[in-house]
């Protein structure tokens, strides 16, 4: 990791390709094990497991953007009590887990979760300990469920430290002057003075996947900005199956225009060595898990 140079991740059209081509979560897709602890024999190796937070850290760099954690982890995951006590005393680990946060320099915005789901001894007769890092992207819906108990623990602190005003015998009484004035007065404001502004609305996690899976369709079929159509649909297909209306279509939809981007568009496909694999990775998915029968058909025109 001390060669890791921010340049070779710049050419990823989205967070979640780091983490698959960089097998961030391990074969199995759910979570890796990193040394953390190579005990007596090797104290000067360096741990593994600030690997995760180093790659989506230096991806946020090469996009030119400002990577800040949003919460630390509390661990919850990790269900043997000795292991969580075990793991808080070690910075390699403490580190490299919580919610963090990317702003890019062109307004993007994503966000990753880095958790321990397990930790254990190597089976020889080493000191060496692993942990079990699971790196998934979230959105903020999934971040306030993840993160729920904090998040509330922090807005208490917020209100409990709050100042509070003092009151005085002087205070109150002027007060109550102003009230008893405001009252014989009855003075209205004119209708011309009062100027409603609309406050602006938030784009939720569904409506950007839907968003952009419509323009990276459009796009892609007007032969238009090819490659930003298929970074757009990358995105979409990036924030996974979401819940609510069409979000399952979003999902399912954006994965087969990526397919489409990694097999039939040489200026997006070029940065991905393995490109024909991973299309058939999603589509595989989508036909299997989703029943989706465009994917299906796409499949049996590659074999």
């Amino acid at each position: 990791m001390q060669g890791l140079n921010p340049n070779s991740l710049k050419n990823y059209a989205a967070p979640q390709d780091v983490i698959d081509q960089k097998n961030l979560n391990g074969a199995n897709g759910q979570a890796r094990e990193y040394v953390y602890d190579w005990g007596p024999q090797k104290k000067d190796v360096a741990a593994e497991s600030l690997i995760p937070k180093q790659y989506m850290s230096s991806y946020c760099q090469a996009k030119n953007g400002k990577f800040s954690q949003l919460n630390t982890s509390s661990m919850n995951q990790v269900k043997n009590a000795w292991s969580r006590k075990l793991l808080a005393t070690y910075s390699s680990v403490k580190q490299g887990i919580g919610a963090y946060q990317c702003t890019q320099a062109d307004g993007q915005r994503w966000m990753v979760s880095i958790e321990p789901v397990s930790e254990r001894k190597a089976n020889d007769k080493s000191e060496t300990r692993y942990v079990s890092l699971q790196t998934i992207i979230i959105n903020p819906d999934e971040r306030k469920k993840l993160y729920a108990k904090q998040n509330e623990a922090t807005d208490k602190k917020a209100t409990e430290t709050k100042p509070k005003a003092k009151a005085t015998k002087a205070n109150t009484k002027e007060t109550e002057n102003k009230k008893e004035l405001d009252t014989k007065k009855e003075v209205k404001m004119p209708e011309q003075d009062v100027k409603t502004v609309a406050k602006p609305v938030a784009e939720t996690s569904q409506q950007l996947q839907m968003r952009l899976y419509v323009s990276a369709r459009r796009d892609l079929n007007s032969g238009k900005n090819q490659v930003v159509a298929c970074n757009n649909a990358q995105r979409a297909y990036s924030y996974g199956k979401l819940n609510g209306a069409n979000a399952n279509n979003a999902y399912a939809e954006s994965g087969v225009l990526v397919a489409r981007c990694l097999t039939s568009v040489p200026a997006y496909s070029k940065s991905y060595p393995n490109a024909n694999t991973r299309a058939k990775s999603i589509l595989q998915n989508l036909a299997t898990n989703y029943n989706h029968a465009g994917a299906k058909n796409m499949l049996n025109r590659m074999k």
